[in-house]
């Protein structure tokens, strides 16, 4: 029988993945992953190039199967329905979790107003009002509204790469998502753009339930609630950051986070 306790401890949870195995073609990537990501949080998956990472994320949001002969087994949960369900549609899967690229990834030929607005449109929405408002709430929770409110008819690739991986999460939120997946962000950009990016990460879990890669282990403990550390496609340990960072339970995870390896 489910206490009152366990059952809030239970629905505070947005996303889980229940034995999550992923190959590409013969190859393995993932094996029997278990992670349970609470709304509301910045969760950090970390570990050295080719352990998983990003395949990861993109079962999160179904973008694994768009790639020819991969294929997965096991369940991943958002709010506690399979989002691999044949009764659900992947595309609104990835409007509901949305993602944010390693490299910024704006339309060239849009201008910044339209590439806000280009995800919108293709669900049906029209010029007008009610989309200058979504475009301006966008940019703002993205930081970025400041600095382009007046060039908002220039093309998206003029502006800097910072702040194009800005306007790439502005995009991304015009969707009103209820995840955010950010696939190494930051690994494009100088130390001074990477600051905002990791000032707005926090920002955005007021809203948004964050998952952010990255192999930067400072960046990791700056910005997250909890964090998973994978290794040759197998979790190794994951938990709260704080505990991760000063007292993990795995001796590879402490080598790891040491810097022994990577």
């Amino acid at each position: 029988m489910t206490t009152p306790q366990q059952k809030t401890v239970e629905s505070d949870l947005k996303m889980q993945s229940i034995g999550l195995n992923a190959w590409f073609g013969q190859k393995q990537a993932l094996k029997d992953i278990n992670v349970d990501i609470k709304a509301n949080t910045v969760t950090a998956i970390i570990g050295p190039s080719g352990c998983g990472k990003s395949t990861f994320i993109r079962c999160l949001n179904r973008m694994h199967e768009l790639i020819p002969n991969a294929k997965m087994t096991g369940q991943i949960l958002l709010d506690g329905e399979n989002i691999f369900d044949k009764t659900v549609d992947p595309v609104m899967v990835r409007r509901r979790v949305g993602m944010v690229f390693q490299k910024p990834n704006p339309f060239p030929t849009m201008t910044i107003y339209d590439n806000v607005a280009a995800g919108l449109r293709l669900t049906g929405a029209k010029k007008g009002k009610n989309l200058d408002e979504v475009v301006k709430r966008s940019l703002e929770q993205a930081t970025l509204w400041d600095e382009v409110k007046d060039d908002l008819k220039k093309p998206g690739t003029s502006i800097s790469g910072g702040q194009q991986q800005r306007l790439c999460i502005a995009r991304a939120i015009a969707l009103q998502p209820e995840v955010i997946l950010m696939d190494e962000p930051c690994s494009a950009l100088d130390p001074i753009a990477t600051a905002k990016i990791e000032r707005l990460v926090v920002e955005l879990k007021r809203d948004y339930t964050v998952v952010i890669v990255t192999h930067n282990m400072q960046q990791a403990s700056r910005v997250s609630d909890y964090t998973a550390f994978m290794y040759l496609g197998s979790l190794i340990e994951f938990g709260s950051t704080k505990d991760i960072f000063e007292s993990p339970k795995n001796q590879l995870t402490e080598k790891y986070i040491t810097g022994e390896f990577g």
